[in-house]
């Protein structure tokens, strides 16, 4: 008896339900079928000399077999048939709208699967695609291609959860996954994108070769947009955070969040700001929020991040807003709040924060409840081919990596992108996981209205040229359905361009513009404040008895918990530093002031590499059990509403501290802080601190309070962990856009800490943190430090004598106390070590007191370790410019030390010894 006789007997869509179960989960079937469909091990055995499945494609092999019925073996060729359809048909979509697509081989032909045309007449039982009744096989054909190879293509199959497979394809089998519109929705969508080619075509005259990059290709944006929100509200979302770069962004602004027509022509006229302390940011950059209204009557809060040309830099920023709104405005609900990514093409393809922020989504730290991505897909980039922008078959083939579903829809086919985005919207709320929209269109121009494409694309640009846009498609559409007539579409048309006119003329008297402020209503309780403000005292001060209280409580875990005994020890250890010997050092002055502040009603934010535990074990502010790795966090202990979040981060700088920026930019009520593994990590995120915490402020009058902790100092660990690059982030200071410090005693980083959240205005906080003084002798404060002192900018030297000071040296962090020992060592009375803890802005008045004070000194320098082209020193020259300053420090280098330890000695001995010697 042939071993697979009894394959004649059983139905073939239980065999394909099986199949696809075993792809997915194997061990979720019984025994037996597992066995029949053994995996790859089973498809390299053969029978009578022949593979029996196909290792590439997951397909059976169906040449036949004595003992298997002709008709198993067509039922078999039917379901790979099948399957090639689900897997390959989006390769072979009427996708384009302005060419032909890319030939891709193996067709979908039936001879490629062991078909023949005599099988078209023959019948299946529907089950094998999800139907109840028999089709032929040419039926059967003629249904797949309309879900799988018409205007939207979808791919999924590489999903591992068969539950989200059967959704999808019982979602796609309604209506064959064509639209399904009734007469009101259809109006809607010729008005929108009616709307959307009206206001391009009105800014590309009125404003002709102004930049705009405008969304002339992909108008369908506009509509998809708009069903985003009304289907989105109805499936629970109250709140949508959008970024986008800046094609199509301005069309947005107007025809999503209903800003002023007449404020974005002035922005085209280039009038100057209300605002003097403002400089301002290009049109195509600026934020806004609004609150929009359903077609149901229901009211949703939507927001578009400022974002600059660094394209996809926003995306980061968006889904820390959208984190932040779902922990603190819906109690840690992520359905609530949709984050929703509009994307180019060839910026998806190319640019590595966009993999950074999706390996966030099922992460505790960052998740979001899942994002909906749109691309729109002008096929190119600047001038490049796509061709030559990517080596994957599509720009959203990174979607793949996380497993998300890709719908690849024509955009000149208005309702099957509503249709796709009903289902984005839909499976993002099922599922919680992101899922992207292809939006397959042109560019109707460049690279900007400026640009000529004809250089690059002849070809390509001959075709655009004659080519109707999507509302001249979708209007011929439904007057040939007799939806709507010629007359009513020319009349709604007259309105809106008589609107857009008196906008225009509206917008002409006025003599300046005025920017609005992102997320007014989180924001308007703060002043903007510039460098003067910065300096003004602040009261830090808190309770003693309270912080006593909050000490005991953040060293003592609960009854009957196992913990590792160095973690016991280090609890005693920091319970004895305020019962006892009242010398509180770095890691349990930080947990102090996270406590303190808890206290007061404010959450608290930590994330990064490694900082639960600290990259140099200091922290502990998550503790876990030796026997069940139970996490404990003792600041959530403290009776408080106030929540403690910390989070152990993927090993990402760029994208996780765009997400925290866009967290802070939230809550500014709340402490956020990102701690770099090691001070130099923060050159991997460059492009956030450059566009956003340096100059958000000032281009964009968008406050953050972010805190950036940069472990930095020289300690012979070579070139990689040494420098923060302090020089960078000065470099970047003016207008009083933030506040740099290098700290050196625990009391003045809690005093720093606790200064965030005392003013009525946010700036960022830099902060160059230790690695050795975290546990240095010397580098402790005393519980009344922290309780009734607070920050200061300059700490002069406590033991000098002065009048016999006759050297006066200025120096920052670290090096203080390897100064300080030579000093003690060598008893030296004519050098005071004066300690600037703030870089900037720099405190002038407490400065001249101490430079007046030591009125008999002959010689000024700054000292530092970093060498001399680097760290602190072209700052301090520049400031102290009026002043006879000189500096000492290692020689100028291209990397910031030596990677031989012993050659550091050497250099780090030679600078204490300078500093020292020969003086007058």
């Amino acid at each position: 008896m042939d071993q697979f006789s009894f394959l004649n007997a059983i139905h073939s869509e239980y065999i394909e339900e099986l199949y696809q179960k075993y792809l997915s989960y194997p061990d979720s079937l019984e025994p037996s079928w597992k066995a029949f469909f053994q995996g790859f091990d089973f498809a390299n055995t053969s029978y009578e000399g022949k593979q029996i499945i196909n290792e590439e494609k997951k397909q059976f092999i169906v040449d036949n077999h004595t003992g298997i019925s002709e008709d198993v073996v067509r039922e078999f060729k039917v379901i790979n048939l099948i399957n090639e359809y689900r897997m390959r048909g989006h390769f072979f979509t009427k996708t384009n709208p302005v060419r032909q697509r890319r030939t891709y081989t193996p067709t979908l032909d039936i001879e490629n699967f062991g078909l023949t045309t005599e099988d078209l007449s023959v019948k299946f039982n529907g089950k094998i695609i999800g139907l109840d009744q028999y089709y032929t096989l040419a039926e059967i054909i003629q249904l797949l291609n309309k879900v799988y190879c018409n205007f939207i293509g979808i791919e999924y199959m590489y999903i591992q959860s068969p539950i989200e497979i059967r959704w999808i394809q019982e979602w796609l089998k309604k209506g064959f996954n064509q639209p399904q519109l009734n007469l009101e929705e259809k109006k809607r969508i010729l008005k929108k994108l009616s709307h959307a080619v009206a206001f391009e075509n009105f800014l590309h005259t009125k404003f002709v070769g102004q930049k705009r990059f405008s969304l002339e290709g992909g108008e369908t944006l506009i509509p998809a947009l708009d069903e985003i929100i009304n289907n989105s509200s109805e499936l629970g979302v109250e709140e949508i955070v959008i970024g986008m770069a800046h094609r199509g962004r301005l069309n947005v602004l107007a025809n999503i969040f209903n800003k002023s027509y007449s404020q974005i022509f002035t922005e085209f006229e280039g009038k100057d700001y209300v605002e003097n302390i403002f400089s301002g940011d290009v049109k195509y950059h600026l934020g806004s929020c609004n609150k929009y209204n359903t077609k149901k009557g229901k009211v949703v809060n939507i927001s578009l991040a400022p974002n600059p040309s660094h394209l996809e830099t926003v995306d980061a920023v968006v889904e820390g807003i959208a984190r932040a709104k779902a922990d603190h405005n819906f109690n840690e609900d992520y359905s609530k709040v949709l984050p929703i990514l509009i994307h180019g093409d060839a910026a998806i393809a190319a640019q590595g924060i966009v993999y950074e922020v999706l390996q966030m989504m099922k992460l505790d730290g960052y998740k979001t409840g899942g994002t909906i991505h749109i691309v729109i897909n002008n096929q190119i980039g600047f001038t490049t081919n796509y061709l030559d922008a990517r080596s994957s078959s599509y720009c959203t083939d990174i979607a793949k990596t996380v497993r998300c579903p890709v719908l690849h829809v024509n955009a000149d086919d208005a309702e099957a992108v509503i249709h796709a985005v009903r289902f984005a919207s839909e499976y993002r709320s099922i599922f919680h996981k992101d899922v992207f929209i292809d939006l397959l269109g042109y560019r109707k121009y460049g690279h900007n209205e400026g640009d000529e494409p004809r250089f690059t694309q002849p070809k390509l640009y001959k075709l655009i040229a004659k080519h109707p846009n999507p509302r001249e498609i979708y209007k011929a559409k439904l007057e040939q359905e007799d939806v709507i007539t010629p007359e009513l579409i020319a009349e709604s048309e007259e309105q809106y361009k008589q609107l857009l006119d008196k906008n225009l003329e509206d917008s002409r008297s006025m003599d300046t513009t005025k920017v609005e402020l992102f997320m007014q209503q989180e924001w308007k309780n703060f002043d903007r404040v510039g460098e003067k403000e910065l300096l003004n005292p602040t009261d830090t001060s808190f309770p003693i008895d309270e912080l006593r209280q909050i000490a005991k409580v953040i060293t003592q875990v609960p009854e009957n918990k196992n913990l590792f005994n160095k973690i016991q020890r280090l609890l005693n250890q920091r319970k004895e530093m305020v019962e006892v010997s009242n010398s509180i050092d770095w890691g349990m002055a930080e947990l102090l002031a996270y406590g303190t502040l808890l206290m007061e009603g404010h959450t608290v934010r930590l994330s990064g590499e490694d900082v639960e535990r600290g990259t140099f074990s200091h922290r502990h502010a998550v503790i876990k059990t030796e026997d069940t790795e139970e996490e404990i966090i003792t600041l959530n202990q403290l009776n408080t509403q106030a929540k403690f979040y910390i989070y152990n981060s993927l090993l990402s700088e760029y994208g996780v501290l765009g997400f925290e920026y866009g967290y802070a930019m939230t809550t500014p009520y709340s402490l956020t802080i990102w701690e770099a593994q090691f001070g130099d990590f923060a050159n991997g995120a460059q492009i956030v601190i450059d566009q956003y915490l340096s100059a958000a402020e000032d281009k964009w009058k968008m406050q953050n309070g972010l805190v950036m902790l940069l472990p930095h100092g020289f300690e012979g660990q070579g070139a990689e962990h040494s420098s923060a690059r302090i020089e960078r982030f000065l470099s970047l200071c003016a207008n009083g856009n933030m506040y740099v410090i290098n700290s050196t005693t625990p009391a003045n980083f809690y005093h720093a800490i606790r200064r965030q959240l005392k003013p009525n205005f946010r700036k960022p906080l830099i902060v160059f943190s230790p690695k050795s003084l975290l546990r240095h002798p010397k580098v402790t404060s005393t519980l009344e430090e922290l309780a009734e002192g607070s920050f200061h900018e300059v700490i002069d030297d406590p033991s000098s004598n002065v009048t016999k000071v006759t050297r006066l040296v200025f120096c920052s962090g670290k090096i203080y106390y390897d100064l300080l020992k030579k000093k003690e060592e060598l008893m030296d009375e004519k050098v005071a070590l004066v300690r600037i803890e703030q870089l900037y802005p720099l405190h002038w008045e407490k400065i001249y007191q101490i430079l007046d004070k030591y009125e008999n000194k002959k010689e000024f320098y700054w000292v530092q370790e970093e060498p001399e082209n680097m760290g602190a020193w072209w700052y301090i020259l520049k400031e102290f410019r009026k002043f006879d300053i000189d500096v000492i420090s290692p020689k100028a280098s291209s990397s910031p030390s030596p990677g031989s330890h012993d050659r550091y000695i050497k250099i780090q001995k030679s600078l204490i010894n300078s500093v020292f010697n020969n003086i007058k």
